[in-house]
Order: structure tokens, then C-alpha cells, then sequence
């Protein structure tokens, strides 16, 4: 069941994997920093379930395993039991620990059915290796 928030917000939790990542290069000089788009489908459950998200990232490699990322994914489902659509923008970075971190959020007036009116901010962190990553979603409707 969700729980509220300090904020007013309620917040719920699940986990997503990735069901695919295709990624190329934009420079191809080999050096860095370097450029690089994915075209990423997730899979979330749990507060969030969305079984085939689209999302796209642009990402920036500093070094081999570090560097920073940005991008916009469309998610078709539901939360806690409510359905529609909506996207959320995402920022992040990734170590040479092999960990990922990540905050996102609904991009206003995107949400659509019974999430129309959704304001929303979470956050995941994925370690390198794990099957499932778990996050945590605070919204409302507005």
C-alpha cells in the first residue's frame, strides 16, 4: 500500500529491468569525453507498473565507467492501481564503482486517463550486475 509523505505526496516503490538496451556511439574518434545514444525498453512493477516502457538517453562517457546521462521515457500502465500514460525526464551518472543514479520526473501536463493531472518525483539507484532496480516515486495529482 502507498504511504504518504512529510510532503503531502504519496510515496510507493517497485522495481523495473531492463528488457532491452541497444546503444551506438555518435563520435567515433574513440577518445573521450564521447557521445553515445540508447534506445532503452524497461519493464516496471510494483507502485509503477508499466510492462514495455519507451525511453531514450543521450549519454556522456568522461572515462570508460564514468560519465552523465539524460533522457525521456514514456511509461503505459498504471500507478497503484490507477491507469493511463505518462513521461518523465531523467538525469543521472554512472561510477567507476559500477553503480547508476538516477532522479526523474513527470513532465508536466504529459500524463493522460485516470494519471491525468500526475506531478511526480523519484529516483533509482542500479548496481552493476543486478537483475531488478529498485525505485521509489513521489506523486500527487494536480
Amino acid at each position: 500500500m502507498p504511504a504518504q509523505t512529510t510532503t503531502g505526496r504519496t510515496r510507493t516503490t517497485g522495481h523495473f529491468t531492463y528488457a532491452d538496451w541497444k546503444e551506438h556511439a555518435l563520435n567515433s574518434d574513440g577518445g573521450f569525453p564521447r557521445l553515445a545514444h540508447a534506445a532503452v525498453t524497461n519493464a516496471f512493477s510494483g507502485g509503477i507498473e508499466a510492462a514495455h516502457t519507451v525511453c531514450e538517453y543521450t549519454i556522456v562517457y568522461v572515462t570508460e565507467k564514468t560519465g552523465t546521462f539524460t533522457g525521456m521515457e514514456l511509461l503505459e500502465g498504471g500507478i497503484d492501481g490507477r491507469r493511463g500514460t505518462f513521461a518523465v525526464e531523467e538525469r543521472g551518472s554512472f561510477g567507476d564503482r559500477g553503480s547508476v543514479h538516477c532522479t526523474f520526473e513527470v513532465v508536466p501536463g504529459s500524463a493522460t486517463g485516470d494519471l491525468a493531472g500526475l506531478r511526480g518525483t523519484g529516483e533509482f539507484t542500479a548496481e552493476h550486475g543486478s537483475p531488478s532496480v529498485p525505485y521509489t516515486f513521489d506523486y500527487d495529482f494536480g
